[in-house]
Parts: structure tokens; sequence; C-alpha cells
């Protein structure tokens, strides 16, 4: 049985992620059935207190109080350090007791240098590294990152960090597909006329320029969660669903997606220009505070891909995300082929019949084509709607659970990470080329009124 971790370093702990997901998912899995203490060291440049950092971790619990978060908040310490100083780690390694997980809340050019200082330590035995997405910024760097880390640890003791893989609705994808023999048979090429997986959100830059204005919708969203989503959605029934049958089948999947059209143009960008979301005024992207209009960042990214096996040759994949739209949609939609043949005779609604899996709300929703009730010959169209279980623990809950016992199932294999950025890396070049024009929307639409 693996030993379970004793002691959680989080690098990055006075940043916007450790405050806003990773420590409320912490609190999430602490109040829950499954929670188990553990020892929280806070590292980062800033100054603070032990009593400003445990104010801080309470401050964060407080929606999720518990007597087990209290104690961890009050136990918690802080250390002022530089997470890419060798002597600094250190002093954090000598801090903790049993075994170690170190998490980076970093953004990916500290990681590799936290990396490099890591290199020249004696590492505590049996520690794990929890990466934050995006792992690397491109391909190359990916690699030269998954190796570098490789040479440190195994990879079982590596968990990159895509809280999507803990979303509750993703997982109940798992159940949908291979629990049910009316689902799965629907899955195929010959069933499906596309599918589309979106995550569209009212949400504007909120001060995440620093991080943002650099990455854009394509690698924020896209290249990570989404494409995590595309695989569970897409792969071939696994054996179980041990971290070794469910990682590999992803990957398979994976490795058989590529860019519909192949020089990258199948694809949409956009930014969002001033409007209006729910009352709330927005300027436009480029006069957020932090932006630099010239780097072109997109705050819309549609992509089409293909998946070249049996199961899914000719279906094209729609991915989409993108900020300040005005009605939120987070979901995955299966558009099914008409039938072959509707008898002569029968009439209705046309339209597609749609499966629509909701990661926000948590649902699920099947059209059927019924008999009329006044003249049986006149079909109508009724859904079938289910609420699907929304689960104990938050998205960084569960990641965090998998983490401290030990379990890499909701964690990204090293393989995995590279094969997102090899299938963006065309859309990247179409747009650098400027193949592919950066349109306009207002904050508030659907987005540009010339996309289809």
């Amino acid at each position: 049985m693996t030993e379970r971790i004793e002691t959680l370093i989080i690098l990055g702990a006075g940043g916007d992620l450790t405050s806003r997901l990773l420590l409320p998912g912490l609190a999430s899995l602490l109040a829950s059935t499954r929670g188990e203490s553990v020892h929280l060291i806070g590292v980062d440049r800033g100054e603070m207190t032990d009593a400003a950092w445990t104010s801080r971790v309470t401050d964060a619990f407080e929606a999720q109080k518990s007597a087990l978060g209290t104690s961890v908040a009050e136990a918690s310490v802080y250390l002022q350090g530089d997470a890419t100083n060798a002597d600094d780690l250190q002093r954090a390694f000598a801090a903790a007791t049993g075994r170690v997980a170190l998490y980076f809340a970093l953004p990916p050019a500290v990681t590799i240098l936290v990396v490099k200082a890591l290199a020249k330590l004696d590492l505590p035995k049996g520690i794990v590294f929890a990466l934050e997405k995006p792992f690397g910024t491109d391909l190359a760097t990916a690699k030269a990152l998954n190796r570098r880390v490789e040479k440190l640890v195994p990879e079982e003791q590596v968990f990159r960090v895509d809280h999507f893989l803990g979303k509750s609705t993703v997982l109940n994808l798992l159940g949908l597909r291979f629990a049910n023999r009316i689902i799965e048979p629907l899955f195929s090429a010959s069933n499906v006329e596309k599918v589309e997986i979106v995550f569209d959100e009212q949400l504007a830059l909120e001060g995440r320029a620093g991080y943002y204005d650099k990455a854009g919708a394509l690698v924020d969203m896209i290249q990570s969660h989404l494409l995590l989503v595309l695989a569970l959605t897409a792969m071939e029934p696994p054996a179980s669903v041990d971290a070794d049958d469910l990682r590999g089948g992803m990957a398979q999947l994976l490795r058989a997606t590529r860019s519909w059209e192949k020089d990258g143009t199948s694809s949409h960008r956009g930014r969002y220009t001033a409007g209006t979301i729910a009352g709330r005024e927005l300027p436009a992207y480029t006069d957020e505070q932090g932006v630099d209009p010239e780097l072109g960042t997109e705050t819309l990214a549609e992509v089409v891909l293909a998946v070249d096996n049996w199961r899914w040759a000719g279906v094209p994949f729609v991915l989409r995300s993108g900020k300040a739209i005005g009605a939120a949609r987070q979901e995955i939609v299966v558009t099914l082929r008409d039938v072959p043949h509707l008898p002569v005779g029968l009439h209705g609604p046309k339209g597609p019949v749609q499966l629509r899996i909701s990661m926000k709300p948590a649902t699920l929703e099947l059209d059927l084509m019924v008999n009329g009730e006044d003249d049986p010959f006149e079909l109508e169209r009724v859904v079938l709607a289910a609420d699907l279980g929304a689960g104990e623990l938050s998205a960084y809950g569960e990641v965090l659970a998998g983490l401290l016992d030990g379990d890499p199932t909701l964690s990204v294999r090293g393989d995995v990470a590279e094969e997102c950025w090899r299938i963006l890396a065309p859309f990247v070049a179409a747009w650098k080329r400027g193949d592919v024009p950066l349109d306009g929307y207002a904050a508030g639409s659907t987005g540009p009124t010339s996309w289809s």
C-alpha cells in the first residue's frame, strides 16, 4: 500500500491560485468523509508571519469549515523564501515530516527554475511533485520539463494537476458511457454527426492579466482542460478505471487526434470589446489593466479536430472556450445523425437530435422523437432529462485527495501533456502567420457575428 502524504508544501503560497482554488479545495477535502490531517507549509518570497499565514488559510477554509480544517490551519507554517533557491527549498524540507508533496502553484517559467534548483538537493524519500498546468509553454518546453522531472523522481511520483479531471460532471462521463448499453453504442461515427465541447463563461479578465495575457483562451482552456474532456468523451472503453488503464486510454485517443485541416486553419479566434454583462459595464480587453495590446491575445478560441481511428473517422470535434460571453455555456453536445430512412407518412420537427451533458449545472438531456398526442403520425420532440451527482468534493478537493493518497488517476501523465501541445501546434502556427483573423465581439454577446 502506498504511504500517504503527511506534509503538503505549497510553493507560491502567496499567489492567487493558492487562495482562490488550492486552499478552498483542501478545505473541501478536510471537511469531507475522506479528510485526513496533513501538515501544511506555505513558501513564498513575500514577508508574512505564521499568524498572518494562519489567518489566510483560515479565511480560505471559511466556506468549508470543519474541526479538522481548523486544526490543519492552526498548525500550518509559513516560510519566506525563493522557490528557485536550493537552500530555501532545503529549509522547507527540513520543516516537513513524513512523506512530502511539493505543490508548484507557480507559472511554467518559474517551475522550470525550481526543478533546476531541486536537482542540486538530496530529495526527501518518496517525494511527490504536483505541477500546475500549463505544463511548459509549447511542445518543446513540455518535453524538456518532463525530461528534467523524470531525472529527479519516477513518473508515478509526478502529479500534473488539471482540476477539470476532478469535476464531478467530467467523472460522470465514465459511468454514463461505460455502464449503459443504450449510450455506449451511440458513440461512433456511424451514429454521430459532430461533437462539441464548449466552456463559455461570463467572467472577463478579472485581474488575471499577468498570466492570461501571455496564455489566451487556447492555452488556458483548450490545450489542457477541454482536450482532456475530449479524451474521456471519445476514448475506447478501458478494462478498469485504475490509473494505468484510464490514463492509457486517454493517451491512445489523443495520439489519434489532429487538427481537422492540417495547416491549423480549421479554427477561429476572437477578443472582446467593450460591452455589458448582467448590468455590468466591461471595458474592451485591450483596455483592461495589465494587458499588452501588441500581444494579440485571444479571449475566445474555437478549433475543429479529427480523431483518426475506426470509431471516430470523419466526425468533427469542435472545442470552444471564451470569456465575457453573454450566456454561460459549459457542456458537451453530441449531435446524432438523422435516421437512415424515416417511414413515409411520418412528419415532425426538423433539426438534429442531441445528447447534452452539461458541466454546470450538472445535467443530462437526450432528445427523442415520439408520436404526437393528437396525431400519431405527427412526431414531437421530447427531452429525457436527469440531474447528475454533484459529488462530495470540489474539483480541487478531488484532485488533492488523489495527491495525498498517492493515487495518480486524476493526474495528467507526461505523454498526455506532450500530446496536448502537439495537437494545438498547427493552430498556434497558423495564428502566428496571420492565416486566421483575430475577430472582435462585444462583451455580453455570443461571439463574433461572422462565426457560424
